[in-house]
């Protein structure tokens, strides 16, 4: 069974930074992508970044520069560094485990979703 479990949301002020972490088991990691999505409310949950198996990398443009997605197969684990955090950032992060080693539509595995607020 697949199971996701993100952690490291929260309440940051404009210009700060958060690192999200999605611990993942029930599955081989190590041969599937991994991608980050968010939903902010009354909007369309869209992919914030992706990384192959191999450790590719794809970011949306509102967050190139800005945010770093990285993986680490010993843990099962998945990240995204956030950095220079803006209000529009606000929104519900998911995890998500990709169909396969590349990246391409979601899969059908997702984690619970966390909050991130960013807020003076």
């Amino acid at each position: 069974q697949v199971q996701l479990v993100e952690s490291g949301g929260g309440l940051v002020q404009p210009g700060g930074s958060l690192r999200l972490s999605c611990a993942a088991s029930g599955f081989t990691f190590s041969s599937h992508a991994m991608g980050w999505y968010r939903q902010a409310p009354g909007e369309e949950r869209e992919l914030v970044a992706g990384i192959t198996s191999n450790g590719g990398t794809y970011y949306a443009d509102s967050v190139k520069g800005r945010f770093t997605i990285s993986r680490d197969n010993a843990k099962n684990t998945v990240y995204l560094q956030m950095n220079l955090l803006k209000p529009e950032d606000t929104a519900v992060y998911y995890c998500n485990v990709g169909r396969g080693s590349g990246l391409g539509p979601p899969g059908t595995a997702w984690g619970q979703g966390i909050q991130v607020t960013v807020s003076s």
